[in-house]
């Protein structure tokens, strides 16, 4: 097992900077996800890591040593891609054995290593067989006993789900988790798909544009994005986010935007205005925070129903106002029409507020 530290890693392709001045200690033993969209880097950074590229600038180290110079096979990184690449005219067996008879392990041992990783992963009824006669989700377990048969120091897997239908995947995400959580390998794992990512992970680095944007445990990222650009990736529906500024009426004080006041305290509007580079704030808030009653309410604001959309046991409902719309997700199956008016209330102990000037998180 090992730690993995990047230092100042800068790769650039030509006149793009993919990876941007990257610095992140991974913890041995640790499960860290890459989080991001396409085309942000991710794939490079692990890439990086494996070998297979060489940094424009910048240093890797495997506990505190430096493997720059290394090439793959020295470093013993084993890495599983988002196609398998598993030998079609090769059986289950020979596929999980091919890294051990490159290096040149006696036959007893190399099949006594496969039964023992086919076993563990729960697939020793397969290794007769080609890969063209398994499932997605065997291929799967196939690409990663091949993997793991080597005993590497660390494990590298580049959106391993992607292939697979949603059933699958989620059954599948939680089998890694639970592999992780016995063989116990330092482990980078590169998706763009959040739940993945929430689901799986000991910490999460997002990543935007080459630069790591936030990078903390599962419960810190979703309870706290630290900027706006977290706060939208993350969600999904995204967050509602609103222009607003701090208002004060006789010994009250609102955040107001454009069509609504919502009140908050003396103690937050001072904490939010001592941080600030600006008065122009956004107050987000997610969908499952909008709540929404045909009755008006206090401190309540009007819409009109544009959209519902049945989401299994919930109900996405997207709402028209002066201002643009918003997003809720309402629990159950609410008796509300489209065009209907209805009246909406935020609750301030789940809002989230940014300064529009800098994007970063104030409360």
């Amino acid at each position: 097992m090992a730690s993995i530290t990047l230092q100042n890693i800068t790769k650039i392709f030509g006149k793009t900077k993919v990876i941007d001045d990257l610095s992140i200690k991974i913890k041995d033993k640790e499960f860290l996800t890459i989080l991001g969209p396409s085309g942000c880097g991710k794939t490079t950074t692990l890439r990086i890591i494996a070998g297979l590229e060489t940094p424009t600038s910048g240093d890797i180290l495997f506990d505190d040593k430096s493997v720059l110079n290394l090439q793959p096979s020295e470093r013993n990184v084993a890495m599983v891609f988002q196609k398998y690449t598993l030998y079609p005219h090769m059986s289950i067996f020979d596929n999980i054995a091919f890294p051990l008879k490159i290096r040149k392990i006696p036959k007893e041992e190399i099949k006594k290593e496969v039964i023992k990783m086919a076993e563990f992963l729960h697939i020793e009824q397969l290794l007769d067989r080609k890969p063209n006669q398994i499932s997605g989700g065997e291929q799967q377990r196939v690409a990663i006993a091949r993997a793991l048969v080597r005993k590497p120091r660390v494990f590298l897997l580049d959106e391993p789900l992607a292939n697979l239908d949603a059933k699958l995947r989620i059954y599948m995400r939680a089998e890694l988790k639970k592999l992780h959580e016995k063989v116990k390998i330092t482990t980078v794992y590169v998706t763009h798909d959040q739940a993945e990512a929430l689901a799986m992970s000991d910490r999460i680095a997002t990543m935007k544009d080459g630069k790591i944007q936030q990078l903390s445990s599962p419960e810190e990222l979703f309870l706290r994005p630290q900027n706006l650009w977290v706060a939208d990736f993350l969600e999904n529906p995204p967050m509602n986010f609103l222009d607003c500024v701090i208002e004060k009426k006789k010994d009250k004080r609102f955040l107001s935007t454009k069509y609504f006041a919502l009140p908050i305290s003396k103690s937050l509007s001072d904490l939010i205005s001592k941080n600030a580079k600006g008065s122009e704030l956004v107050l987000a808030v997610r969908a499952t925070d909008l709540k929404i009653d045909k009755k008006k309410i206090p401190d309540s604001f009007k819409a009109k129903v544009y959209v519902t959309e049945l989401l299994g046991q919930n109900t996405n409902v997207v709402l028209k106002t002066d201002d643009g719309m918003l997003k809720a997700i309402l629990i159950g199956y609410p008796d509300i029409k489209v065009g209907e008016e209805v009246y909406c209330k935020i609750d301030p102990q789940t809002i989230h507020i940014y300064d529009k000037k800098t994007t970063q998180l104030l409360y």
